[in-house]
């Protein structure tokens, strides 16, 4: 794996400037320092990419497609860099078994079948030796349009939302550690981030505990740490152009 001192100086710049940014947007919103996570999402981008960041101290870069994760994943372990990845695509019920060999966390999870899909992954994974953690900790996705494509619970289906969480929460080897969501084209960015706040404030005090809020991308991460976001996913704006795709 060659690594290009240009680029290594190139990605540590635009680090140091998006960690200044998050921590002037939790200031302006009011938030404790270092609530907000950064979550590098390296889709399409060269591994070599993510073993610069993993120098740089990022311990967890997110992924969107299974099989390019997977071979990052073994790839990094082979050359001995410690970096964890987290599944934020949409997931095929059929893939839910070979994500639970890889993924450090699921910030997907739309369907009581893929929860169950990803904890019978999981103990698949454990019985052959794949995995050292147990537990899987997992993000379910909410949508707020009726593009079936993009993944997601429709936040409104109040009953549906309450059965995923419910099959997160009783599945053995899963940890329903918050929601996800990825604001649709043509809608106010902010009053999505507000309603699912909302959303998980209601499931945090019922649980009585901490849950995340992944919201906010390069282009509107300010804005979501605004309405409460705890995790934002920035790709370009940390990165770059995809090369592909």
């Amino acid at each position: 794996m060659e690594i290009s001192e240009e680029r290594r100086k190139e990605i540590a710049e635009k680090l140091d400037e998006l960690r200044a940014a998050v921590a002037s947007a939790e200031e302006h919103a009011g938030r404790e320092p270092g609530s907000v996570d950064i979550l590098p999402v390296t889709k399409f981008h060269p591994v070599s990419d993510v073993a610069i960041l993993a120098e740089l101290g990022v311990g967890l870069v997110g992924e969107n497609r299974e099989q390019e994760a997977r071979a990052k994943s073994e790839e990094l372990a082979e050359a001995g860099v410690n970096v964890a990845f987290a599944m934020i695509g949409q997931i095929q019920s059929k893939k839910a078994n070979a994500v639970a060999r890889w993924a450090s966390e699921v910030h997907s999870v739309d369907s009581v079948k893929l929860a169950e899909g990803l904890n019978r992954g999981m103990a698949l994974a454990l019985e052959r030796g794949d995995r050292s953690t147990d537990t899987l900790p997992c993000l379910i996705q909410l949508s707020f349009d009726d593009d079936a494509s993009r993944g997601g619970v429709p936040h409104d289906d109040g009953e549906l939302v309450r059965d995923v969480v419910a099959a997160v929460e009783k599945a053995e080897h899963l940890l329903f550690d918050g929601f996800m969501v990825v604001p649709p084209r043509g809608v106010d960015a902010g009053e999505v981030f507000a309603a699912s706040k909302s959303i998980r404030d209601s499931y945090a005090e019922e649980l009585g505990r901490d849950l995340r809020l992944s919201a906010g991308m390069s282009g509107d991460f300010e804005e979501a740490i605004a309405h409460g976001s705890t995790v934002v996913r920035v790709g370009t704006g940390l990165l770059g152009t995809r090369p592909v795709g």
